[in-house]
């Protein structure tokens, strides 16, 4: 395919654009495959329809859409569109058309935080949308942090690859409390900690690890860090009084926050050298830190978080990324194959239980765990698998 925008290929054929501006057309490049059958079009692919030809399904490539659906019967309860426009990084086609980031539920509301960065709250249990910032930027890849909220404030991170802010958001309005400019946004979600007397909001930056403020967003202490392409991902870890951080070929490693009057130092508790994260954020099981190393092709791991020890390793090549689940005693690992591992994992050993083959295109989302099952989306498709 040679590349070309939407608005060169509609001026080529003599079409007209629909749902969409001629500067986004003109910014919009087709990037997938050119297909003659509606069914095999993928993220950023080009459907030609011939004269009598029947669109079987309907692709959307300018909007985005938020549904509420019954996890019982599939059956949507009701859904919401907006135009959204955005040319994947070529590098990132692979990991679908987005949106990356998780939405929130509290108090009735839905949030959702595009990857254009439209940040919308919901009434969830009617659709209704209350108030919606549509940001219209994001970084390199496309925005890809969660949203979390505490004492009524949404709190993301915005902006691009030049400037951008932490922002908390109050929940209810949309109204920004406060705000951190001192770093444009990564690709990390951010944690709320009670730290030194202090609560604080830390996260990844596009070039730090920060600590602010929770009530007035002050920045409270930073470190330095930086992965290769700018792409500092790995959500922070909580362990007792300890933050755990990890990037892409930065190995593993600890911290503790001391603080005199207002001056903050982080101090290195622990470093290791055999994992390193680079897409996937690991989970704690009582003291044992699991997660998905990007060494030695993929490769499950186990941490002491006391002492920063290697427990164990899994198997190698084993994908290129992997999501997370871990309750008490049980851990859900969801690989970008579509395999889903269920384990109850020791000190000594993995204690894997039982693999799955779930999906048949690639699975980066978290799977979500139900009483008897569990719900899956991979590109194409949402899906609930029931467990005996």
């Amino acid at each position: 395919m040679i590349d070309l925008s939407v608005a060169q290929i509609a001026a080529i054929v003599g079409g007209e654009l629909a749902d969409i501006s001629a500067q986004d057309a003109a910014g919009l490049h087709v990037t997938g495959t050119v297909e003659f059958d509606s069914r095999k079009v993928t993220s950023g692919g080009l459907f030609l329809a011939l004269p009598g030809a029947r669109l079987r399904w309907r692709f959307r490539h300018f909007g985005a859409d938020v549904a509420a659906i019954d996890p019982g019967t599939g059956k949507v309860r009701w859904t919401q569109q907006y135009p959204a426009p955005y040319t994947m990084n070529s590098a990132a086609t692979a990991h679908g058309q987005g949106p990356k980031s998780t939405p929130l539920y509290a108090n009735g509301r839905l949030y959702t935080f595009g990857i254009t960065e439209a940040l919308s709250s919901f009434d969830a249990e009617t659709g209704k949308l209350r108030w919606r910032k549509d940001l219209a930027q994001s970084p390199d890849f496309g925005s890809a942090m969660s949203p979390i909220l505490d004492n009524g404030l949404l709190i993301v991170h915005v902006g691009g690859t030049k400037t951008g802010a932490l922002t908390a958001f109050d929940a209810d309005t949309g109204a920004v409390k406060w705000s951190w400019d001192g770093d444009s946004p990564a690709y990390a979600s951010p944690i709320v900690a009670d730290l030194g007397g202090v609560r604080q909001v830390i996260t990844q930056s596009r070039q730090n690890i920060i600590g602010v403020a929770a009530a007035n967003g002050k920045l409270l202490w930073k470190i330095p860090f930086t992965t290769s392409y700018e792409q500092n991902i790995v959500t922070p870890v909580l362990y007792r009084d300890t933050l755990i951080f990890s990037g892409l070929d930065k190995g593993v490693f600890a911290v503790r926050l001391s603080h005199n009057g207002d001056r903050w130092t982080p101090q290195t508790v622990w470093q290791n050298k055999d994992a390193s994260m680079y897409m996937n954020s690991p989970v704690l099981t009582g003291d044992l830190l699991i997660g998905f190393s990007h060494l030695k092709k993929g490769q499950l791991f186990c941490i002491d978080a006391r002492t920063g020890a290697t427990l164990w390793t899994g198997s190698p090549r084993a994908g290129d990324n992997a999501a997370i689940l871990a309750s008490a005693s049980t851990l859900f690992s969801l690989n970008s194959d579509g395999q889903l591992l269920i384990a109850k994992p020791t000190a000594k050993s993995l204690g894997e239980v039982r693999r799955y083959e779930v999906a048949q295109s690639p699975t980066w989302a978290h799977p979500v765990v139900l009483d008897d099952g569990f719900l899956v989306k991979d590109l194409k498709t949402l899906a609930r698998w029931s467990v005996n």
